[in-house]
């Protein structure tokens, strides 16, 4: 196991090189100019020409890449085009936290109550739960955030104003509640959908009836033997929804107007910020690189006929 995490971490370094290249190379010769974005009506060719000058712009591709290795290799990621004269960590930290206390709550409630409403729903398959709880996935992974986020906002902070309609006081802040509600729609559908479907495939095997034939009660047969074996498929999705710890969830973010990266991430792009869409999307790849090799020692956790070469 030890040589196996050592060889997946050895490619680390690479996937970031080639994650780093794609991006830079489509700032590079993309259309759009981050200097003209930065001045905008104030555009003046010898202001640009000084500002191009200044980041290094009026170099040759491979120059600039060169060079841009050698920062990150040293953990400088430069500074931000838009916000002229601030790193972009001391930018990006701030809103990372808010995006990971978000995406962390609601997915560990989307994961929790999607498994106990999946493994409900097997139980009690063909009756009124299943038929419910198979509706509510449906409707779940049908109804998109940017209907779902103003719903919640007309219900909740307009018609019966319990709750604030947008800001950001912290994790455990009302203004939160909304927001963690509506990320963890998707998680919940999902996870309910893909345990009912391994729980039903579980449910009549023979070892199931062989557990039940030696006298097992019915809570040990579904949680020891039948949850554990059908959770090895969720392994997978959940390698996903670690990585997207750290992603921005941009239209939640922006319907609730909540300061995390998914909203920075989106202005950088307006505002042509290279320095920052490139980290961003380092950070994405690094965080669903670890999420999959964490995945992956899980399932030998899980199920220890399971062993990586």
């Amino acid at each position: 196991m030890l040589a196996y995490l050592i060889r997946r971490l050895l490619w680390l370094p690479l996937l970031l090189i080639i994650v780093s290249f794609i991006t830079f190379t489509l700032g590079y010769y993309g259309p759009a100019d981050p200097i003209v974005a930065l001045l905008g009506q104030h555009y003046d060719p010898e202001i640009a020409t000084q500002l191009a000058r200044e980041y290094g712009f009026d170099q040759p591709f491979a120059v600039q890449y060169l060079k841009y290795l050698e920062r990150i290799a040293r953990l400088d990621f430069g500074e931000s085009i838009k916000y002229r004269n601030q790193p972009v960590l001391r930018l990006l930290i701030p809103r990372l936290a808010i995006t990971i206390q978000l995406n962390a709550v609601s997915s560990f409630i989307g994961v929790v109550l999607g498994i106990g409403t999946g493994v409900t729903a097997a139980l009690w398959r063909g009756k009124w739960v299943d038929r419910l709880v198979v509706f509510g996935v449906v409707f779940g992974r049908a109804i998109p955030v940017f209907v779902a986020g103003p719903i919640l906002l007309f219900l909740f902070a307009r018609t019966v104003p319990v709750l604030p309609a947008g800001g950001w006081d912290g994790i455990f802040s009302r203004s939160a509640v909304l927001p963690v509600v509506l990320l963890s729609i998707g998680p919940m559908a999902i996870f309910a959908r893909q345990t009912r479907s391994g729980m039903l495939e579980v449910m009549g095997q023979d070892y199931i009836r062989t557990a039940r034939a030696k006298g097992l009660r019915e809570v040990a047969v579904v949680t020891v033997h039948a949850l554990r074996n059908a959770f090895i498929p969720l392994l997978t999705i959940l390698g996903f929804l670690l990585g997207s710890l750290v992603e921005g969830t941009f239209l939640t973010e922006t319907i609730f107007g909540i300061p995390g990266m998914g909203q920075f991430a989106f202005e950088a792009l307006g505002g042509r910020d290279y320095p920052v869409i490139i980290t961003v999307t380092l950070l994405v790849a690094v965080a669903y690189a670890l999420g999959n090799l964490w995945v992956d020692v899980l399932y030998g956790v899980v199920d220890p006929r399971i062993r990586q070469a």
